[in-house]
């Protein structure tokens, strides 16, 4: 059984599910996603997502027509296998294709480029990289967004889950920027050096996933 928490924008509401490995992600049509495929190698029992990327799922995938194999989706930030800024730690990004050749890959990338459903689309040597990335980032050279109190979603699960890692608790992991989270991100701040703004600002994103990306799990992790 695991938690997945999904981010409506319709509402500004976190959601939050309990579903079996086997069942159906939340707003996916069908089955053509299931809560295992979606959670993959990752070896957490707490997911996180956008419903604008399932909704995205559904159109690409009813447009396509057929199945489609997710290879990668979603990741802790502190279980690493992406890079630091990456949004499969988001739970906005997926990994598509693996089991096609090169020649077969090709029409899905080029579907994936020109239904116009996804916000970012990239050819690998092995697989198409799709996702549904959100918000102005905070740094000039991308990455996430800048968050601050009253911020709510899958960034703020990754600031929460990062901070939790390295000591720094807050709120806990419930993807609401409150003033728990805001006194985590001082203390942060206080301890690398870093401006005190209680935002997570271009210097606090790269310091922080900088340092606990790939770090593994710590005895503060929330599970």
């Amino acid at each position: 059984m695991a938690i997945v928490y999904v981010y409506n924008p319709d509402t500004n509401l976190v959601e939050k599910y309990y579903k079996g490995l086997l069942e159906a992600m939340p707003y996916v049509s069908g089955r053509t996603m299931t809560v295992g495929e979606f959670r993959g190698s990752s070896g957490s029992n707490i997911l996180w997502t956008d419903k604008r990327m399932l909704q995205s799922w559904n159109a690409f995938r009813s447009g396509w027509g057929r199945p489609i194999f997710i290879g990668y989706a979603f990741k802790r930030i502190w279980e690493g296998g992406h890079s630091p800024q990456s949004q499969h730690y988001a739970g906005v990004a997926l990994d598509i294709g693996h089991t096609l050749t090169a020649a077969e890959r090709e029409p899905l990338y080029r579907y994936a480029v020109d239904s116009g459903v996804w916000n970012f689309v990239e050819p690998e040597p092995r697989w198409v990289h799709v996702d549904d990335r959100s918000g102005t980032p905070a740094c000039a050279e991308g990455g996430y967004p800048q968050l601050s109190v009253g911020s709510k979603g899958v960034y703020v699960f990754i600031l929460q889950d990062g901070l939790t890692a390295l000591g720094f608790s807050g709120s806990g992991l419930d993807g609401v920027f409150g003033p728990g989270t805001r006194r985590a991100v001082l203390d942060y701040q206080i301890n690398q050096g870093l401006p005190q703004t209680g935002m997570a600002d271009c210097a606090t994103w790269l310091r922080l996933t900088s340092r606990v990306t790939g770090m593994g799990a710590t005895a503060t992790v929330v599970r």
